[in-house]
């Protein structure tokens, strides 16, 4: 991936789109992309830190707090990349990131913690591949692309929800006639490759 293409807003969703017309997997993909992010979060705020770390906490409530480590920063270099990929929908995903980040550090505090994070994160990769496996029909974009599946992911569902209340229509419109170009050329590759297969079953017989 060029790295252009890595802040085309158009390029990145299109290609991300792709992967996820089924209305059941897109709503799978809603529910369970968040807690992966939660969940992982949780996963870093217990991770070793680099002592050139500064030491900055602060307790909000028993439910959210913050502390300058891996999480923080990777809440922090996601919204940052969102926001440079489409300015409006990156600040209005930052609340959220926020919500989601403060929580986590507050949770991995917890003596289950960590362990109740591991359940929600495997249960929710499990329902990913249930989606694509069972709505979808298509192996996930991160077997193509797992870094710009794993970082696009959180905002490619958030703006399904922008999308759904009129944000953005003509962008809108435009991932969506992309998204169905790629999927007819991907349908056309795998009709292709299956014929080829059949036709190679002839000749051996």
């Amino acid at each position: 991936m060029a790295a252009k293409d890595a802040i085309n807003v158009e390029r990145q969703l299109v290609f991300y789109g792709a992967y996820h017309s089924n209305p059941y997997n897109i709503a799978i993909h809603i529910l369970c992309v968040p807690l992966i992010l939660w969940s992982a979060f949780v996963f870093l705020a217990v991770a070793p830190v680099p002592q050139a770390f500064p030491t900055i906490t602060h307790d909000f409530n028993p439910y959210l707090a913050f502390e300058f480590n891996w999480a923080f920063l990777l809440a922090l270099s996601y919204n940052i990349y969102y926001i440079v990929l489409e300015p409006v929908a990156g600040l209005l995903y930052a609340p959220q990131m926020a919500a989601m980040v403060l929580s986590a550090i507050a949770f991995a505090h917890r003596d289950d913690g960590v362990k109740l994070a591991v359940y929600v994160h495997v249960f929710s990769w499990v329902m990913q591949f249930v989606g694509h496996g069972v709505a979808e029909k298509r192996a996930p974009a991160l077997l193509d692309n797992i870094l710009g599946a794993l970082v696009l992911a959180p905002f490619f569902v958030h703006l399904e929800i922008l999308f759904a209340i009129g944000y953005n229509k003509p962008l809108h419109k435009t991932i969506v006639n992309g998204s169905k170009v790629e999927i007819a050329k991907f349908r056309r590759e795998k009709a292709q490759e299956q014929r080829a297969t059949e036709r190679d079953a002839l000749l051996r017989k």
